[in-house]
């Protein structure tokens, strides 16, 4: 993705060019223990400051080849899960989560209706 002052360089306004390059929630509490009380994310980058034992987001319902960005700045491990009960990331069942460790973080990208894919940051 361009940078959002490359973009204004084209002509686009700043808030456009912020537009483009998508929403930043920077204080993200997550929630929840399962799919259905996960804390539902509606960034595309997003930054978990509050993290408990056991608690997760879900994935926005977004369209195919959206990407959600999402780094771990709090206290424990945070489930990721899939923006619905059908949904699957990488090999895991559907509406399965993962685990995202602490000062970690993962690009999802959407490749299908149901279908999404996870990279970890080192």
């Amino acid at each position: 993705m361009a940078l959002a002052l490359d973009i204004m360089k084209g002509g686009h306004s700043s808030g456009g060019a912020k537009a483009i390059n998508g929403q930043v929630s920077s204080s993200v509490t997550a929630a929840g223990t399962v799919i259905s009380d996960a804390f539902d994310l509606i960034a595309s980058v997003n930054i978990l400051t509050t993290v408990a034992s056991g608690a997760g987001v879900q994935l926005p319902s977004g369209e195919v080849a959206d990407s959600v960005e999402i780094l771990n700045l709090g206290a424990n491990a945070a489930t990721i899960y899939p923006d619905s009960t059908s949904g699957r990331i990488n090999q895991l069942t559907a509406g399965a989560g993962f685990l995202l460790p602490i000062n970690t973080a993962v690009t999802c990208k959407k490749f299908t209706s149901t279908r999404w894919m996870a990279w970890l940051s080192a």
